[in-house]
């Protein structure tokens, strides 16, 4: 009997209806809340708190401001804002209209802003007051033309109005019952986020509903949200949606605590005043906890579980939060992950070991999150799996929902990223006997300092506009403080005399600040046969600083 051509008894009238197939979306975790818990208190902003049916509302009124303003479906809306409750409520009311969101990087320089709002051709612009240089240069810098609302917030520090209206202008113009509904195809495009990767010019990655949904309730479950979590957001929700926390918040029906800076003289009351329970940062978040002065820090008579992503904590660090209360747990993920993808989940038997042991194990980037279907570490070659060796080298590549779209307007880009069905994260890694990932190095040359991704190559170039510059090259130095920092290596035109602080001072003026060099060294570039910089050279010198 043969069973080619043959169909199964299932495929037989048995197909997708309204009332065995929704996409899926976050959306839906907005509504279930808001309908099963309406007066409980969804965020925290100073003084002001929302319950989940006002902030319901104020999402629905937002939506339909916009659509009244014309946005629809596909249509770019951007927010430049610190954790303010604009930005979360943009999470929802944006793909209510099937729009898509652009969460912007509040620490760029306004060139970069403006080069995003013209690729991502942004129809609205919400920003907030204390960020209007950024957004007045952002403007001038782009051929985008987007209508401007300020984010007027009394705990802002400083700025002015610069927009047609102000947010809550914009929300009087909407409808609080407004009839949203779901995406048609759970494919569509929720948000776009650009990251600078190994390129001047960053690359758009786009989100999809569905994976922004599954990445939402893989960290439900990896970090043990519920209905009493208090989320204070130390993380920036401009970074791949604050790791798709300002929906899982939500879907567990707790409370977000907006905070704009992170600072550990705000934090520590913000910990014992609220209860907060849940907590997320770039490791250098936790160093500035870890070593904020006497005065600023306490310990709590609560846990706060606390999750980093980025380089391992140091050993000693993870002491000081210990006995501070907090329970540390490592994430590894990247911007086209949707934020985490792999977590350090934690095994009984390593409570016995001591403080240096249970270190080691918590450097490793570990294993799949629950809704991940594959991380593993690869040949970039043969793209098969590396030996269980901890020695191994390999490319950590992945296989999910939750890995994006692609990158706006850039299918070479993409087609190299998801060369042979797997995503290429361009991280080295080994995988141990256990199965956990452990990163060695990484392929690209970005730095990653406080948790923001600098392209080494961007530096670069500003470096070499300089006149006074004949070569430079920019590796990551170590940094006790921010993890990496960028390191410059500068060989000076002949007859031109520079110092490090002039040239530093010549990189802020032309980038963003937190990019620009943090160390110059005055050299001859050491090369190949063939004029290559030869970077590893660099790296380990830079190590040696």
């Amino acid at each position: 009997m043969t069973t080619e051509g043959a169909h199964s008894i299932f495929e037989n009238g048995l197909d997708k209806n309204t009332a065995n197939y929704v996409p899926l979306s976050p959306l839906s975790f907005l509504k279930r809340s808001a309908t099963v818990y309406p007066d409980k208190i969804a965020v925290i902003h100073g003084a002001k708190n929302y319950t989940y049916q006002e902030f319901y509302t104020r999402c629905r009124r937002l939506a339909s401001a916009l659509a009244r303003r014309g946005i629809r479906r596909g249509d770019t809306v951007s927010v430049l804002a610190p954790n303010v409750p604009a930005l979360l409520e943009a999470h929802y009311a944006v793909p209510m209209l099937g729009a898509v969101l652009n969460a912007l990087n509040a620490r760029l320089d306004g060139a970069s802003v403006g080069f995003i709002l013209e690729h991502g051709e942004s129809k609205v612009l919400i920003a907030d007051t204390e960020l209007s240089d950024t957004t007045r240069t952002a403007l001038e810098r782009t051929g985008a033309h987007p209508l401007v609302v300020d984010n007027v917030d009394p705990l802002a520090d400083g700025g002015e109005r610069i927009g047609e209206l102000t947010y809550e202008e914009l929300l009087e113009e909407g409808d609080p019952d407004f009839d949203w509904r779901l995406p048609d195809d759970e494919w569509q495009a929720i948000c776009l986020n650009y990251t600078s990767g190994t390129t001047g010019n960053p690359k758009g990655v786009v989100y999809h509903h569905r994976g922004a949904y599954l990445n939402a309730l893989g960290n439900l479950i990896t970090f043990g949200l519920d209905g009493g979590t208090i989320y204070l957001w130390t993380l920036p929700m401009f970074h791949c949606n604050g790791w798709t926390f300002t929906w899982a918040v939500t879907a567990a029906a707790g409370t977000h605590v907006c905070l704009r800076k992170v600072d550990p003289a705000l934090i520590f009351p913000m910990i014992r005043d609220h209860q907060v329970t849940h907590m997320c940062g770039a490791p250098i978040v936790l160093t500035m906890l870890a070593h904020a002065p006497a005065e600023t820090k306490f310990a709590f008579d609560h846990k706060v579980q606390i999750a980093t992503g980025g380089a391992a904590p140091p050993s000693a660090v993870i002491r000081k939060m210990e006995d501070l209360g907090f329970e540390v747990l490592h994430l590894y993920g990247l911007t086209e992950s949707y934020g985490p993808s792999t977590v350090c989940s934690w095994q009984s038997e390593w409570n016995d070991l001591d403080l240096e042991g249970r270190a080691a194990k918590m450097a490793r980037q570990g294993v799949a999150h629950v809704t991940v279907e594959d991380a593993s570490v690869l040949d970039p070659e043969t793209l098969e799996p590396v030996p269980w060796d901890g020695v191994t080298m390999g490319e950590i590549m992945h296989r999910s929902n939750t890995v994006m779209k692609g990158y706006l307007k850039n299918p070479e880009a993409s087609e190299k990223a998801f060369a042979g069905g797997w995503y290429h994260t361009g991280d080295l890694a080994v995988q141990h006997p256990d199965g956990y990932i452990e990163v060695k190095d990484r392929s690209k040359d970005v730095i990653i300092s406080g948790g923001e991704n600098i392209s080494s190559l961007e530096i670069e170039e500003v470096l070499y506009k300089n006149p006074k510059v004949m070569e430079a090259a920019v590796v990551a130095r170590p940094d006790e403080k921010w993890g990496e920092t960028p390191c410059a290596f500068v060989t000076l035109a002949e007859g031109a005399q520079a110092d490090a602080e002039e040239i530093i001072a010549y990189c802020r003026e032309n980038m963003a600040h937190y990019k620009a060099p943090k160390s110059i060294v005055f050299c001859a570039l050491p090369k190949t046969s063939t004029g290559k910089i030869q970077k590893f050279v660099l790296r380990e010198r830079a190590k040696e600083l």
